[in-house]
């Protein structure tokens, strides 16, 4: 196992795992696929190796005599740890998700659950689907060259000034037919040639400084732009989706200002998709109700984000005139694994069927996953397994290029 760093290396991959044999398991698989890999036993080692080797990856068993991964976990959120984590255990799915959840609230990039006993295969497909490069204009690693930049508020107001952000856009097919359904519009902002700075650090401070209606409305006029180009496209009526912050939703110009844009590029408000979590319209329940309802009436859809993952989700579905919602991630990843996932998100879709909602699956990743969400009635899929974000002229030309065969009725 290489421990000299190798500038052709994906990545580098540390293992944690109180049981050799697995740890030399997941080391082959990893430098199979071209990783640089050190795989530890002790805690204390592993930590060591956080500091000063700088791992791109780890890989972390849950149970361990000495400490549990729990507790591994809380010491590399103190550290402030970027590297994307595999949780890997022979514990219970419910366990293992509820380890997941706990590690993301503590600002952990979780990849995902691995229950043991797993095969290389399958580890594979992991590792590779999550560090492939950007070809074909996608959006590929975007938090390597980000971390060291520093900014604040008047850096964001420079940024909106000089029109720094642009958008790439994530393909959504359609399940039955595997065909091209729409795409998500999802923001990123270029301070400088070759650095990409992701929402998650910028979109916070904009909302705090009240820069976020100005973004939004750079956003809202970009990705209406290059969508009016793409109606004709395809197949069928593509859609866009475009999210909205809960910060915008006391915006009462905004319904009008969108039907005018769409109006003047020729682009029918039914295409658009305005997505929200269910938080987002809780900060002021009337006045976003009365945004969303107009939105409604001058003919774009709405969808709920992340559906089940909050106390108020059935509130907000039932209060809101919401025509689509999105299973998120956290259980559309977890299918092929979890049984608890697997019946959560069946019952995800037929809730949103029984109430003529569409259903989109976030975080499909894997032709199983696909298959089931598929099989269990889901309309649209959307993850690294049909694309990753592309940039509008990779976009433009994933629509004339036969991604997925239609499947077989």
């Amino acid at each position: 196992m290489s421990n000299e760093p190798n500038g052709a290396a994906k990545g580098r991959l540390l293992i944690l795992d109180d049981d050799p044999s697995v740890g030399r398991t997941i080391a082959l698989v990893a430098e199979s696929i071209g990783f640089e890999v050190r795989a530890l036993t002790c805690p204390e080692e592993f930590l060591d190796a956080v500091d000063h080797w700088l791992p791109t990856h780890i890989a972390l068993d849950l149970v361990m005599p000495q400490m549990d991964g729990v507790e591994v976990m809380r010491l590399l959120a103190q550290r402030g740890c970027r590297a994307h984590v595999i949780i890997s255990s022979g514990v219970g799915g419910r366990v293992l998700d509820s380890a997941r959840r706990a590690a993301a609230a503590q600002g952990l990039h979780i990849v995902d659950v691995l229950a043991k006993p797993f095969s290389p295969a399958a580890l594979k497909r992991l590792l590779s689907s999550r560090t492939g490069g950007a070809e074909d204009g996608s959006a590929g690693s975007e938090t390597s060259d980000q971390e060291d930049f520093v900014f604040g508020e008047r850096e964001l107001r420079v940024a909106l000034e000089r029109e720094q952000f642009h958008l790439v856009y994530q393909p959504i097919i359609h399940c039955r037919t595997r065909r091209p359904a729409g795409f998500e519009a999802l923001v990123r902002w270029h301070p400088a040639p070759g650095r990409i700075v992701t929402p998650d650090r910028f979109i916070p401070l904009a909302e705090s400084a009240n820069l976020i209606g100005s973004l939004t409305d750079q956003v809202i006029e970009q990705a209406l732009r290059w969508f009016s180009g793409r109606q004709s496209e395809a197949p069928g009526a593509l859609t866009l989706a475009i999210n909205l912050s809960a910060k915008v939703l006391a915006d009462a110009g905004l319904a009008d200002r969108v039907a005018g844009q769409c109006a003047a590029l020729g682009v029918e408000p039914g295409r658009i998709v305005f997505e929200l979590t269910e938080s987002s319209a809780m900060d002021d329940p009337v006045t976003s109700l009365a945004l969303l309802t107009r939105l409604r009436m001058k003919g774009f859809q709405l969808s709920i984000d992340d559906f089940g993952t909050g106390f108020s989700s059935m509130v907000q579905l039932v209060r809101l005139p919401f025509s689509e919602m999105k299973v998120d991630r956290s259980f559309v990843s977890a299918v092929t694994t979890s049984a608890e996932a697997r019946t959560v998100t069946k019952s995800i879709v037929d809730l949103g069927q029984s109430l003529g909602l569409r259903v989109v699956a976030e975080g499909v990743e894997d032709a199983d996953t696909l298959d089931f969400i598929s099989g269990v009635g889901c309309d649209f899929a959307q993850g690294y397994l049909i694309s990753r974000p592309l940039n509008a002229e990779a976009a433009a030309a994933w629509l004339r290029r036969p991604v997925f065969a239609p499947a077989e009725d």
